[in-house]
């Protein structure tokens, strides 16, 4: 995994595009903001923390995790609504209880062959009921060096759908520029099916 603390210590963080990300603002505009009204929100990889502060001022109370001290640091920084920051990492399965789950740029972060600790992990930390709120990359346009790496829709499907059933997905209007038509919103729904204890392995 790469040294996240290393890019945002020496302030190399082109992936920040310096506003919360435009598919967050209009999920919560198509009705899933009364959704996330005084919810706990957990955001891993929330690095500067713009859309943990976009998520705070539509009344919700998120927790923005990132495993750079640097980032959370810069985002305590920009701190606008009482939103919680924390050093740590979500692929240790140690967090619990929360209504949702807001991913937009982890999952595409982490080695592809992470993402079951990432499905698992995101399951653990989201109760019943609850919802998975999240924006994939499709297509990074990087003939697949990355990060970011792309995934498919039939891949979100195939390692969420065990813990959360589909509530919608479509390809969101706005995004930021040069994503256009890349990116996949999907919302599911926290089932009662159990997560053995720790990450996957592999």
């Amino acid at each position: 995994m790469r040294d996240w603390h290393a890019f945002w210590t020496r302030g190399e963080t082109p992936w920040d595009r310096g506003s919360a990300a435009p598919p967050l603002l209009e999920l919560m505009e198509r009705g899933h903001g009364d959704f996330l009204k005084d919810a706990r929100v957990l955001v891993p990889g929330c690095g500067s923390g713009h859309d943990v502060r976009a998520l705070a001022a539509a009344g919700a109370r998120p927790v923005g995790l990132d495993l750079s001290p640097k980032a959370v640091e810069v985002a305590q920084g920009a701190s606008a609504n009482g939103e919680r920051y924390e050093v740590g990492d979500f692929l240790d399965g140690s967090r619990s209880g929360y209504d949702a789950l807001w991913e937009h740029t982890c999952f595409c972060a982490i080695e592809p062959r992470l993402r079951d600790d990432y499905a698992r992990a995101a399951a653990q930390a989201v109760k019943p009921g609850g919802r998975l709120l999240a924006v994939f990359y499709l297509d990074p346009d990087n003939d697949g060096e990355g990060p970011p790496f792309g995934a498919t829709k039939a891949e979100v499907g195939s390692r969420f759908g065990r813990w959360f059933e589909e509530i919608e997905a479509y390809t969101p209007k706005r995004a930021y520029p040069g994503r256009e038509g890349r990116e996949w919103v999907f919302v599911g729904e926290r089932n009662s099916e159990e997560v053995a204890h720790g990450p996957a392995e592999g």
